[in-house]
């Protein structure tokens, strides 16, 4: 079912640990166990599945139950043990929110395109919804009802993937647009900043507040980790802000520090105050070798699962990407 790989060199890229073959369809999402062997992943083969390390290094697995909750495939799922709620998203164009307790679905709310992606804040019980439209709602749940707060929009493209961070209150989103887009919601100044450095849709996010780090994977099996932990500027020349066309410039370069890896427009004049320092990556890029469609990580462990339509799952360990810091807690800020 699967299978080992028991080299770990010290590099400076993702190190492959296991993978797990067996699903008969496209695996559409994985979660690694905490302080287990184990993984836990959802298929277009309508199973959950369960699997585990047995001593042999292999992982086995067993199929779990599912609630019946979207007329239609279901593109995420949060549990949130306080309210006992799990609340999900699906192709059914709807967020819903069902009692674990009692198996009653609580409410639900619809939208005018697939509901793709969802992030949660147990605190204030806010929902982010990304949709097919390129749109992020960020709704306030109640028990039987809800509101939409606000609209956030941005992305040229579908939003394939959603992180929330609690702690400084950003919200991370990703798009079929190969874009990311880093929204400041605790500032509440409409602050956002661009990053573009993807080949492909971006299909899964995780943020890494202890190292200021954003581990992104896009369809094409890219593996980004950007370093959040600097000052970046804000958009639109790319430098100065002033609208460029062909005529008036045919300068490019790279900007990492405004978000953009690849290169892009600026004004003749930007151009020439553009340092080499100021073009050097604040991001690196990685292999996965296969179609990501789901990635999550353990950061205690620094352990990442991704998941793709090739119906294989793969075990990474990040630490030499991300660094040591992650499996001893300790923070060099």
């Amino acid at each position: 079912m699967a299978a080992e790989i028991h080299s770990r060199p010290q590099s400076s890229r993702p190190v492959l640990l296991s993978k797990i073959e067996g699903h008969q369809d496209a695996v559409t999402a994985a979660l690694l166990i905490p302080k287990e062997d184990g993984v836990i992943t959802a298929s277009e083969d309508r199973t959950i599945r369960v699997w585990l390390k047995r001593d042999s290094g292999q992982y086995w697995p067993s199929i779990y139950h599912t609630m019946a909750s979207h007329q239609n495939r279901v593109s995420a799922i949060i549990f949130s043990l306080a309210t006992e709620w799990v609340i999900s998203t699906g192709h059914d164009k709807c967020v819903s929110w069902m009692c674990t307790r009692s198996g009653n679905m609580l409410g639900r709310h619809f939208f005018t395109s697939w509901a793709s992606c969802l992030q949660y804040d147990f605190d204030t019980q806010y929902a982010f919804v990304g949709d097919y439209s390129g749109q992020i709602t960020l709704l306030k749940l109640e028990q039987n009802t809800c509101s939409v707060i606000t609209t956030l929009k941005g992305h040229e493209g579908s939003v394939a993937c959603l992180w929330w961070d609690p702690i400084q209150r950003l919200l991370f989103s990703g798009a079929s647009d190969n874009s990311i887009i880093m929204w400041d919601i605790g500032g509440r100044k409409g602050r956002t900043l661009l990053l573009q450095g993807h080949h492909d849709k971006v299909q899964s996010l995780c943020y890494l507040q202890l190292t200021r780090q954003l581990v992104s994977c896009s369809s094409d099996g890219g593996i980004a980790v950007w370093n959040m932990d600097v000052s970046r500027e804000e958009h639109h020349c790319r430098k100065c802000g002033q609208a460029v066309c062909g005529k008036c410039s045919s300068k490019r370069s790279s900007y990492p520090v405004m978000g953009f890896e690849f290169q892009v427009r600026v004004c003749d004049s930007c151009y020439d105050s553009i340092k080499d320092e100021d073009r050097t990556s604040l991001a690196t890029f990685h292999e996965g070798k296969h179609n990501i469609s789901h990635m999550s990580m353990d950061v205690a462990r620094g352990l990442m699962v991704t998941c793709g339509t090739d119906r294989i799952v793969k075990i990474w360990d990040m630490t030499p990407v991300v660094g040591c810091s992650l499996a001893t807690g300790f923070s060099p800020h």
